[in-house]
């Protein structure tokens, strides 16, 4: 073989380990898609979301937003963007709906979030509004215990997994739900943990609550660090039903204040996103040197967080956020939500106009905006 063949071959050789070098070393990128506070809006939501005026940054304009039918549309959008996503919720998905959810104890509500791909949701205090053994039936399927099935198809329960660390059952000295969930993205292995705040009982009904202890948030997480590291995890998600009390755009976060400032200052370092929620409020903040989220309530932003995975520690380079309204005046409608909301608008009069058979559904017409 020649010599100047020889060399050739030698720098392509040098040159595809070099790449393979390159693309090793590269970080895995991670998009965590976000929501917080649904409470059973398969509708957009009366006055949409309330933002600054671009025009005028000392007035608010009101944007139509929210909607089972158009956030998928905006969740497959923002999935497109990305090589590795997860769609993940901060609590209070169901409890406080409104009438067409609440009427079938938020089984609606609990198959469009599935049919859109939610993953991951830790507990709020409104899950517990009908009681552990609801919540349960909410995960696992089956029939109501007083007014049976009366859906249009059998419930099967979520699809999604349900995160509960800091809510213990009283009898077994268990969680109801696993503390934290793994999912591996490229071979790193990624953490979420979920649970509700602390002060849930003082918020929800005895019969809600009956049997259950609910534990600190800081101290509940810091305690699961070490069994996470042992397993290989060094990136940490916290989705938690707590959040702030910001003064800026939906985007912004001057001045917050609430309980998920000290709860996030009491956290372990090794914690490195925290997704928060129960206050309805919508921000991007930076709270101890943390990525900390919320999008506001019922469905009318979903939050976009990219996340830089090292692939030599596992742990999370850097992290950023976006929260993206769900405009029903530009997204297309999901033909498969629409058919859903639908085929429970055909039962829904019947059933109003007959004496319910839970506090759920006799509440309904009041409906509670409470986080």
């Amino acid at each position: 073989m020649k010599c100047w063949v020889r060399l050739f071959l030698a720098a392509a050789l040098l040159a595809i380990g070099l790449e393979g070098a390159d693309a090793e070393s590269a970080p895995v990128e991670l998009r965590i898609l976000a929501i917080n506070d649904f409470h059973g809006n398969l509708r957009p939501p009366t006055g949409g979301i309330k933002v600054a005026d671009a025009s005028d940054k000392t007035k608010q304009m009101t944007v139509p937003a929210g909607g089972v039918e158009y956030m998928p549309t905006l969740v497959n959008q923002l999935r497109g963007q990305a090589r590795n996503t997860i769609f993940v919720a901060a609590g209070d998905l169901i409890g406080a709906s409104p009438l067409l959810s609440a009427m079938f104890h938020d089984e609606p509500s609990i198959e469009a979030l599935s049919m859109m791909g939610l993953e991951i949701a830790s507990v709020g205090n409104h899950e517990f509004d009908e009681g552990k053994d609801e919540l349960l039936r909410m995960q696992n399927g089956g029939c109501h215990p007083a007014d049976k099935c009366q859906g249009p198809h059998p419930f099967t329960g979520a699809q999604f997994h349900y995160l509960a660390a800091s809510t213990f059952d009283k009898n077994t000295g268990k969680t109801i739900f696993p503390a934290y969930e793994i999912r591996e993205f490229q071979g790193i292995p990624v953490a979420f943990v979920g649970l509700t705040l602390r002060g849930t009982p003082g918020i929800v009904s005895p019969q809600g609550v009956a049997g259950l202890e609910f534990r600190d948030e800081a101290e509940t997480v810091n305690a699961l660090v070490p069994e996470l590291k042992a397993r290989g995890v060094e990136a940490i998600v916290l989705l938690i039903h707590e959040g702030g009390l910001p003064s800026g755009d939906y985007n912004e976060c001057p001045g917050i204040s609430g309980p998920i400032v000290e709860i996030v200052t009491k956290l372990d370092k090794a914690v490195d996103v925290v997704i928060s929620g129960h206050t309805h409020r919508a921000y991007v903040c930076k709270i101890d040197g943390r990525l900390v989220t919320s999008g506001d309530k019922f469905g009318t932003l979903v939050t976009a967080i990219d996340l830089k995975l090292d692939p030599a520690t596992h742990d999370v380079t850097s992290a950023k956020a976006n929260n993206v309204i769900v405009r029903t005046d530009a997204l297309a409608r999901n033909p498969e939500q629409t058919a859903l909301v639908e085929s429970y608008d055909k039962l829904a009069a019947p059933i109003a106009n007959r004496p319910a058979g839970s506090r759920r559904a006799r509440t309904a017409a009041k409906r509670s905006h409470s986080g």
